[in-house]
């Protein structure tokens, strides 16, 4: 029965937040809300999660819906059997691995109007994951157009993170294109969406100026067991605590927030490389995030591990105000 209902609460919420995904509209190059059948959603994610369990030896192979979620590799076929306009696709694949699409056939008239982009990351509400401050690559980069003249060479793109998004419009009927989508091992993954409210996971920033958000989109409780700073001479790991220098450059943020968008969301808890002990914090948000802030000049590592809050924590939570730590966006 529990897990049952984790299933479901899990499906509910990434329905709630591909209800208000991003598409485009006229001729610009972003995403705006889209509508989608609540009951149409849980049929293809149910799906999909009882193939990612499967272990197929062979190439899985299915047709694209023109709002679609794929979270176990194989190839992937659209076809258009009238216009369609404002379609996207969001492929998700484990934590410590990166998405890799490559295209083994186009047929799109991109002089019409058609246009297949991929995203590096995922647009919801407007906000996008990861954030500006947080992604290696300017925001220009992170598009990268099948139509553009300048990449319309590229036969595959690869992702920075386990998430990234196909949109994309057809206009005549027996257009469409084929993907191939596969998982690539990522040793230092660094921007990460959960699939799972329960877990564990360690975060390494390897001597890289980088931000690095580890999103649970749920309410969780998260548990920091371990925050270091490694110099080049092997120092030490020490403890966290609350509270940093205004000139700190390496820290963990534990945000909380209704959206994406890291910059957009509150900092609930800090922690610094002083003498102290491990962090717990309750987040009754939408969106639970673990931020690690490395200046580069050391290797920073964190490890925490988080579970979904019950309904008698969440109770607790929202009689003391939750909707003032957790920001509508």
């Amino acid at each position: 029965m529990t897990t049952m209902m984790t299933e479901r609460t899990f499906r509910q919420r990434l329905f709630f937040l591909l209800l208000s995904l991003c598409i485009l509209k006229g001729n610009c190059r972003y995403i705006e809300d889209n509508d989608i059948l609540k009951d149409e959603f849980y049929s293809f994610f149910n799906s999909e999660l009882r193939k990612e369990t499967a272990q197929e030896l062979l190439m899985y192979r299915r047709p694209l819906r023109c709002v679609d979620m794929v979270a176990v590799e194989g190839r992937f076929t659209f076809t258009a059997e009238h216009p369609q306009l404002s379609c996207a696709v969001f492929f998700m694949a484990e934590p410590d691995e990166v998405v890799n699409i490559e295209y083994d056939g186009v047929d799109i008239d991109c002089q019409a109007g058609d246009f297949i982009t991929v995203f590096d990351g995922w647009v919801m509400k407007g906000e996008k994951f990861p954030s500006s401050q947080d992604h290696p690559l300017s925001l220009s980069e992170r598009y990268v157009d099948y139509c553009d003249s300048t990449t319309s060479t590229r036969r595959s793109v690869r992702s920075s993170q386990n998430v990234a998004m196909i949109f994309f419009r057809v206009h005549n009927a027996g257009s469409g294109f084929t993907v191939t989508f596969r998982k690539v091992a990522n040793p230092f993954p660094c921007n990460v969406i959960s699939q799972s409210p329960e877990g564990a996971f360690t975060l390494v920033s390897p001597q890289q100026h980088s931000n690095c958000s580890f999103s649970i989109v749920y309410p969780v409780e998260v548990d920091i067991s371990e925050f270091s700073i490694l110099g080049l001479r092997g120092n030490f790991p020490k403890w966290p605590t609350s509270g940093c220098a205004s000139d700190s450059e390496d820290m963990v943020q534990v945000l909380g927030g209704s959206g994406l968008d890291t910059s957009k969301m509150l900092s609930l808890t800090t922690l610094c490389s002083s003498s102290g002990r491990p962090s717990h914090v309750k987040v009754g948000c939408d969106n639970t995030v673990v931020r690690m802030v490395s200046s580069g000049r050391y290797v920073n590592r964190v490890s925490f591990s988080y579970r979904l809050l019950d309904s008698q924590e969440l109770q607790r939570l929202r009689i003391n105000n939750v909707e003032d730590i957790c920001p509508a966006n």
